[in-house]
């Protein structure tokens, strides 16, 4: 057999470069660089072998520099989002807090089902010089490190012991990886000393693979037995997930719209599957859904899902499908999912899935008078969309307005991200995206500090369109350092500062629930109360924006708004348009519910009175059964 003599580093670097994912005869490379931070754990062993690959090109496995470890795996995120999870990047890291700042980032791919390859440092294998610089010591076990706190947040962790464990778990991590199901972070422990430790590898390891990411197909007789619950009914709606965007689904699912006369509602990662204009588009559904939506599930007989994982806010924590027999058709390429709710379930591809039924239900259509319904519903959507887009708010100006204005400016391929705050509350009712990959908004784990990290992985993942990073203060003051990549890298993105000086989302929540936005508003200390509730802090973040390398745009209205972003447009670097919003609002009206418990007993009259309106939302509140 033949070998070629590499320290495990160097190996693992040429493996990568030889591994590719295949979908409907498209091959792309599966790992198409490597983000990192140096220090004493990986310097010597992953660096080192970057650069060797790099100066002799034995290897093609670029190295970019993040800021961040947790913002390294965010950019690498949202690039598997906009690759349809069939591309992502490698993450190395130093042992220690370099590698444990990773986990937030692991946790957030694993929970959004997006892979990402983490590569952080560990300690001595060896255990030479126990303890070293970092190392944690604990008195259960001998062979527990820090990095075991990934486990609990990855879909595959190994620990490389010694330089031949390298072959199996590489493989196994790439299986991973291309597993529509099982995708998430995937983590292989690098102990600092194997790294740099030389092995004879057998050359068929870094051999070229291609991992064929299929298409599951539905059984004919669960196909059947969808069909033969959505003929019954005489309310049906569509719940559109990610599911249907990451298989490519946008066409089928539109066609079988229309063809049936079903109407799609969406969660936020299947937002854009089906145009907001489409005559069966009915908007976001749940806790922050559109007013269609959710009138449409509140009498709803049998709902369809596809590719949706059922978070609470999509059923608005399980009150917003109020129909008491009500029933599911949950189209899913994970049984996890497919069975949720009692389900009928049709484990399958969701495009395959889609044209399955759409064979099965052939001829079948909802009756004149629900289409009616639909349009009726759209109609009284369209309407509370302009009064928030329109509302006048001043002097500050309203949130809802500088969405508006954004919806007019950019094109239907523009991309715009969020994650948390009020935003995409707003966002779920008031984005109009005809593009799947245009709303690009992570809220399966609502990180804050996600966005300007995700802008740059989404630019590299498709530089022709304009990526828009909206973020608030809240989330800009949690990791704004990848600015500085995006600078470095040459990357134009737009960054939409949205400054109100507080917590929106929280500090609104706070209110109703009677906790009188205690601790939500960025404040001086006040001497009087003692409490976070004096002047308004002098926080120039468009100051801090402009120090990190980007350009920098001032909007004091909606129409200055405007002319900002029509220049950061033309711009050709990154470029911040900071505007600042009224915190108290106005935000859309609510057509849900979000459970989120109150205090059962209190003193303060804010917390008993709200504790009652929880506790009649709560008796809306069932399992799906």
């Amino acid at each position: 057999m033949e070998t070629i003599r590499l320290t495990t580093a160097q190996a693992l670097v040429r493996f990568l470069v030889h591994q590719y994912s295949e979908r409907d005869g498209q091959e792309q490379r599966l790992i198409p660089g490597m983000w990192g931070i140096f220090g004493h754990g990986n310097v010597a062993g992953v660096g080192q072998a970057l650069l060797q690959a790099a100066v002799t090109q034995e290897a093609d496995l670029p190295y970019y520099l993040a800021r961040n470890e947790q913002g390294m795996v965010h950019a690498s995120v949202a690039y598997a989002k906009m690759r349809d999870r069939l591309a992502t990047f490698a993450c190395t890291a130093s042992t220690g807090p370099g590698s444990t700042n990773m986990i937030t980032g692991a946790a957030l791919a694993t929970t959004n089902r997006l892979p990402v390859l983490l590569l952080p440092s560990d300690m001595f294998a060896t255990r030479a010089a126990d303890p070293v610089l970092q190392q944690l010591e604990d008195t259960r076990g001998g062979d527990v490190t820090v990095n075991d706190a990934f486990r609990a947040v990855s879909k595959y962790f190994d620990r490389v012991s010694r330089p031949e464990q390298l072959i199996p778990a590489a493989l196994a991590a790439m299986r991973v990886l291309t597993d529509p199901v099982e995708t998430g972070a995937v983590t292989l422990a690098l102990p600092q000393d194997v790294q740099a430790e030389a092995h004879d590898w057998p050359v068929s390891f870094f051999r070229r693979r291609v991992w064929h990411v299929g298409r599951p197909v539905p059984e004919p007789a669960a196909v059947e037995r969808a069909a033969a619950l959505l003929r019954s009914a005489r309310k049906p709606l569509i719940v559109a997930g990610g599911g249907a965007v990451y298989s490519g689904a946008e066409t089928t699912l539109r066609a079988f719209a229309e063809a049936t006369g079903i109407p799609v509602a969406d969660t936020h990662a299947g937002k854009g599957a089906v145009p907001w204009d489409h005559p069966y588009a009915v908007g976001g559904i749940g806790s922050t859904g559109s007013y269609a939506a959710n009138a449409l599930a509140q009498d709803a007989d049998v709902v369809l899902g596809i590719g949706t994982r059922y978070s609470d806010f999509t059923t608005a924590s399980h009150t917003v499908f109020g129909n008491p027999d009500v029933t599911f058709v949950n189209l899913n390429v994970a049984r996890l999912d497919a069975v949720k709710h009692s389900a009928e379930p049709l484990v399958a591809d969701a495009r395959l899935g889609i044209q399955a039924l759409a064979g099965a239900l052939d001829g079948w259509e909802v009756e004149p008078s629900y289409r009616a319904r639909s349009r009726e519903l759209i109609a009284r959507t369209r309407e509370i969309e302009e009064g928030c887009f329109t509302v006048g708010h001043g002097p500050l100006p309203a949130q809802t307005e500088i969405l508006g204005a954004l919806n007019d400016v950019l094109d239907d391929r523009a991309v715009v991200i969020n994650a948390a705050g009020s935003m995409p509350g707003d966002l779920q009712q008031l984005w109009r995206a005809r593009d799947p990959k245009a709303y690009h908004v992570e809220y399966a784990y609502s990180c804050m500090g996600y966005e300007v990290a995700a802008g740059v992985g989404a630019k590299m993942a498709d530089p022709s369109r304009e990526v828009v990073v909206l973020v608030g203060d809240g989330s800009y003051l949690m990791m704004a350092q990848e600015i500085v990549t995006m600078v470095s890298e040459g990357l134009k993105v737009i960054v939409v500062l949205v400054q109100n000086h507080g917590f929106a989302s929280i500090g609104a929540l706070s209110q109703s629930l009677g906790s009188q936005r205690f601790g939500t508003k960025y404040r001086y200390r006040n001497g009087d109360s003692g409490r976070l509730d004096g002047d308004v802090l002098p926080v120039d973040l468009a100051a801090n924006a402009s120090s990190l390398g980007a350009d920098v745009l001032h909007a004091a209205s909606v129409e200055e708004f405007r002319a900002a972003m029509e220049k950061a447009k033309a711009a050709t670097r990154t470029t911040v348009v900071h505007v600042e919003t009224d915190l108290y609002g106005p935000n859309p009206p609510g057509h849900g519910w979000w459970d989120v418990p109150v205090g059962e007993v209190s003193a303060l009259e804010s917390t008993r009175s709200a504790y009652e309106t929880y506790a009649a939302h709560k008796q809306n509140q069932r399992h799906y059964l």
